[in-house]
């Protein structure tokens, strides 16, 4: 018999049948990614035969295997395995600083940035790395900087059912910066309070307090 404080493996909340997005059609072959990649470099005005770009279709095709492996990644399964032994521990467990590397639903252009995760346990814990996690899981897929926020946060609440969940994203878009109405230095900030974060503003201000001074996204 498991001991009461040992990892808890849980049933998935709702939330994880909507952590993937639905597909119906099927996913093209890599030579079809890479031939997609060669009529691109041809319509940009380029010669996708010639040496320096001869390889950039495959190249391209494992960049985005990379680029967007969130697609292979189930967020809520990453918190599905929790621990109980905390002695009581009931403050706010804060992860700052965390790395966002995403691209821009809109443009396929990256966001690159930082995410400041807390919650407040209600009985049991996550190891810091799956929260860490599931930012990247989200984040390696095409998104809006508003989604990505709340899709953290949610799945953050639903699983672990802590008492307040916060998450703020700060990040550059170079749909932005590097195109459109170009202003480089320029970065987005989204915020999503759960629980207690959403109810006690004091509580608020001390996870604001806690990221402030955070490192700057960078472009």
């Amino acid at each position: 018999m498991m001991h009461r404080n040992a990892a808890l493996n849980l049933p998935l909340p709702p939330a994880a049948k909507r952590a993937l997005p639905e597909i119906t059609a099927p996913r093209p072959s890599r030579e079809q990614a890479e031939e997609a990649v060669r009529t691109l470099l041809l319509w940009a005005g380029d010669d996708p035969g010639r040496e320096g770009l001869r390889d950039t279709p495959a190249r391209v095709a494992r960049a985005y295997e990379e680029f967007f492996s969130g697609y292979q990644e189930d967020p809520v399964a990453l918190l599905a395995r929790s621990f109980e032994e905390t002695e009581g521990y009931d403050e706010m467990v804060v992860l700052r600083d965390i790395r966002v590397e995403s691209h821009c639903e809109h443009h396929m252009v990256p966001i690159i940035g930082r995410a400041h995760v807390a919650y407040l346990p209600e009985g049991r814990v996550v190891g810091i790395s799956k929260l860490a996690r599931v930012v990247e899981a989200y984040a390696r897929r095409l998104q809006i900087q508003e989604k990505l926020t709340a899709q953290v946060a949610n799945s953050i609440q639903e699983v672990l059912r802590p008492r307040g969940v916060a998450v703020v994203i700060e990040a550059s878009h170079q749909c932005m910066t590097t195109r459109g109405v170009h202003k480089p230095g320029v970065s987005m900030i989204t915020s999503r309070m759960l629980g207690a974060f959403r109810e006690d503003a004091g509580l608020r201000r001390e996870f604001l307090a806690m990221t402030r001074g955070a490192a700057a996204p960078e472009a």
